[in-house]
């Protein structure tokens, strides 16, 4: 009797099947279940609608200005949210595309709202919304409803087309894409001369305090020596002695600087080298896979350098990692870092922590990071920096520590 292979008998389960019949249940309930709460919705937007139109003839009597700030501020919450939403929906994104405030304080924020388009495309989307949004959102609940007894009909129709007209409207349009472009290089352009003043400063003072200091001794240690020569040679030999050992110390120092500045290992070796010896004398277990064919810009190498070096930083002396991993590649004018550690987790980049000064040393390249740092770890930062190869590579292309 066969129990088994060719000649079984016994019900093969469709798992996959099913599996698709659920699936297909369950996003049928949820645009019912959106349907729904789109009306409520709809509803707050026409109260929103009235409300702000009301405001508008107040401002006279200066009651029309917090009644608008008020109403706004709401608008925008409800608005946000259903951007949220369409993006669900029509499957794509649908950014914010509110400008920042141009002066700090109420009559800034005042001032930039008046002037910002999608303000005013918001108070037309609340008025669509809260007519035939809400038409459409009624007639999606009963569609909702048929939906779930013929499968045969297509889902959501009603809740899609209500998203596509909300999204004509709520959607940014190339003027906020500018401005908000505008600001953001605004707002880098100014971290980065903060940035560099500081930096300048730093140097100043690292050149007055150290090397400087260093090299005022040395210069009185050789007039000493000069004017006991003939009296005292034995002294003069002495102060020679520590002549020789502060020019050290103020070699060494200036190396230090330097090295601060632009590493010479960037320099002899490039930043697959570079990023090859950093992981070398880190006191933790570091590995790093370097995949960069080619030579990049001197001061994108060393903009990497120093935020590889500085997430490295935070892995070991913030968050308690053992182990840290660093890839770096390089695709399509683009070098890609990642620096993964298994540490406390937990990092914020408001916070601070390096991670602001990451920021800010990337965004002068338009560049970005992105921190995946949940508590209890792992902890990830993803880096990408535009650029283009000025050479060939001339140094290994990968390695690991």
């Amino acid at each position: 009797m066969h129990r088994g292979g060719l000649f079984s008998t016994a019900p093969v389960p469709i798992v996959g099947q099913d599996e698709r019949v659920i699936r297909e249940l369950t996003h049928r309930l949820w645009l019912l279940l959106w349907a729904i709460a789109s009306v409520v919705l709809s509803a707050v937007s026409l109260v929103l609608w009235v409300l702000s139109l009301t405001a508008i003839p107040l401002f006279s009597v200066w009651v029309g200005i917090p009644m608008l700030m008020a109403s706004e501020a709401a608008t925008r919450v409800t608005a946000n949210a259903h951007r949220r939403m369409y993006s669900v929906l029509l499957d794509r994104d649908l950014p914010v595309p509110y400008l920042p405030p141009s002066r700090p304080g109420i009559t800034g924020r005042l001032r930039t709202m008046l002037r910002d388009p999608a303000t005013w495309r918001d108070f037309a989307w609340l008025l669509l919304d809260g007519t035939i949004g809400l038409v459409l959102s009624i007639l999606g609940i009963v569609e909702g409803v048929l939906d779930l007894l013929f499968w045969w009909l297509p889902p959501g129709l009603c809740v899609r087309l209500s998203a596509w007209l909300g999204s004509l409207l709520l959607g940014p349009t190339e003027t906020s894409r500018l401005g908000a472009r505008v600001a953001e290089l605004a707002q880098s352009r100014a971290e980065t001369v903060d940035t560099q003043a500081a930096e300048l400063r730093r140097i100043e003072r690292d050149l007055h305090d150290g090397a400087q200091a260093r090299l005022v001794a040395l210069g009185m240690s050789l007039a000493l020596a000069e004017s006991q020569l003939e009296k005292d040679p034995d002294g003069a030999r002495a102060l020679l002695g520590e002549a020789r050992t502060a020019s050290s110390t103020a070699l060494a120092e200036l190396r230090d600087l330097v090295r601060g500045i632009h590493p010479p290992v960037l320099a002899d070796r490039g930043l697959v080298g570079a990023i090859e010896a950093l992981a070398l004398a880190a006191p933790a277990g570091v590995e790093a896979r370097v995949d960069v064919p080619v030579r990049l810009p001197a001061p994108v190498e060393s903009a990497a350098y120093f935020a590889t070096a500085e997430a490295l930083t935070n892995a070991i002396k913030h968050s308690g990692a053992q182990h840290v991993h660093i890839a770096l590649s390089y695709r399509d004018d683009k070098l890609l870092i990642a620096v993964e550690d298994d540490g406390r987790g937990g990092a914020d980049p408001a916070k601070g922590t390096g991670l602001r000064g990451i920021e800010r040393r990337l965004s002068a390249f338009d560049g970005t990071l992105a921190v995946s740092s949940p508590l209890g770890g792992p902890t990830r930062l993803a880096m990408v920096l535009p650029c283009a190869s000025s050479s060939p590579k001339t140094s290994p292309s990968s390695g690991t520590a």
